[in-house]
């Protein structure tokens, strides 16, 4: 007996990237210069690293969906540190208006790509770019004492990412180890933390200047 062809899979269908890329540009665009040095819940990134690193990610994950391959693919993200150029803001909202165009292509989800060095299915390969903006949108957020409305679809799309990510995976590589959270939390608070982060996150603030020490002749 001839065995009968499994049924093709269905294609995935495109997920709009377009609200959570304008809500990271908004943030970006809010960013001050005088925050570039401020600390993220990024433990090894200042604000000017997360917005560098961001920079990289858009384009990657922008030639991703391409299936444009090459360095800009191919380079492990911890290769070295993030940094912004002259002209982020713009570099930025340009990058995240491509991303957004590049996976609203069906093809993008169809097949294999490279990203970060790894070959992935487009299909995971467009989750994980949109869980990135999440996270990252979030990092800045708090940075940056912005507020912080990421898209209700997005949201749920990176929980679900995130919520297969196995322990081994939780090295700091790709994401730390789950934060835990009480099962009804906010589901912003519960992406957060099973993205390696504390919900309740906030830079530390500086520290108050030491007097000056008084000049000879000054009062005792």
């Amino acid at each position: 007996m001839t065995e009968k062809a499994a049924p093709p899979t269905p294609p995935t269908p495109p997920i709009d990237f377009a609200a959570q890329a304008r809500e990271v540009a908004r943030l970006t665009a809010g960013t001050a210069d005088a925050q570039l040095a401020a600390p993220t819940p990024c433990p090894a990134y200042a604000v000017r690293h997360l917005l560098g690193h961001l920079a990289g990610l858009t384009v990657a994950f922008r030639d991703a969906a391409r299936k444009d391959l090459g360095p800009t693919t191919d380079t492990p993200p911890g290769a070295e540190l993030p940094d912004v150029a002259p002209g982020w803001r713009a570099e930025l909202a340009r990058n995240l208006d491509e991303l957004a165009a590049a996976w609203r292509v069906p093809a993008a989800w169809e097949g294999e790509t490279r990203v970060g060095g790894v070959t992935l299915p487009g299909a995971a390969a467009g989750r994980f770019a949109l869980n990135e903006l999440v996270l990252h949108g979030w990092d800045l957020a708090r940075a940056t004492g912005q507020q912080y409305a990421p898209d209700g679809a997005s949201l749920e799309v990176a929980h679900g990412l995130l919520a297969t990510v196995a322990d081994e995976a939780r090295d700091g590589s790709l994401f730390g180890p789950a934060v835990p959270v009480a099962q009804d939390a906010p589901l912003l608070d519960r992406v957060v933390a099973l993205g390696g982060r504390a919900p309740d996150w906030t830079a530390a603030p500086a520290a108050p200047a030491a007097p000056a020490a008084p000049a000879d002749g000054d009062a005792r």
